[in-house]
């Protein structure tokens, strides 16, 4: 039921932001972060590809997570996998370009570079495992990917926050690594049983071939 209920809260999360982020295909410069407007207006293919990248991943993702849909539906879930790592493709490249122009500078620029980075990196080990016909390694670089990709809806989350704290440079200089490193160590956590309650707590199942590391 706790599962059932964190990932119906996830999948909500990450559609509102989808919702929100769909405007910003209309190219109207109102509805752009005033402090990225006119970056976003002179590199329009850049954000739109970012864009139609995040978007894809985000709203697929969390279906791939469903195990009914994997077992019973599995041409489904392939195919959903591969339009989600299309747009991990896509949004990770486009947000690995965008990072150069971030407002704040380098330490904005260097933490969305790190993010788009770790994105690429963990989709493409999720493809090459499911590939190599190794299931389980799959799944658990898939949960680091959108971890990664659930950045999306924290860096949305947290940046009202810290603008009322800070004001805009500081925060974006703090949001571009703490919406995302926070997700990678939970999602970790997760993986590696470091929630469990201590009462049943049980060995790590979680081997050196699977995390491919």
């Amino acid at each position: 039921m706790n599962k059932r209920i964190a990932w119906g809260i996830m999948t909500c999360l990450s559609l509102g932001v989808v919702l929100v982020v769909s405007r910003y295909f209309s190219l109207n410069p109102a509805v752009f972060f005033p402090q990225q407007r006119e970056v976003y207006l002179a590199h329009e293919a850049g954000i739109l590809i970012h864009i139609v990248g995040g978007v894809l991943a985000l709203g697929l993702g969390p279906f791939q997570f469903l195990s009914g849909l994997r077992a019973r539906r599995p041409g489904v879930h392939r195919w959903m996998g591969r339009l989600y790592l299309l747009g991990i493709l896509l949004g990770g490249s486009a947000g690995l370009y965008m990072s150069y122009f971030a407002y704040a500078g380098l330490a904005a620029s260097l933490g969305f570079a790190a993010l788009s980075v770790a994105w690429l990196f963990t989709g493409g080990m999720a493809y090459r495992t499911i590939r190599a016909g190794n299931s389980a390694a799959h799944r658990r670089w898939m949960v680091r990917n959108f971890a990664l990709t659930f950045a999306a809806v924290t860096l949305r989350l947290e940046m009202a926050p810290w603008m009322a704290l800070w004001g805009p440079t500081q925060s974006y200089e703090v949001v571009a690594w703490s919406c995302w490193v926070p997700n990678l160590i939970i999602a970790e956590g997760i993986l590696r049983g470091w929630f469990r309650p201590a009462g049943r707590a049980r060995r790590s199942t979680v081997r050196p071939a699977d995390q491919g590391l």
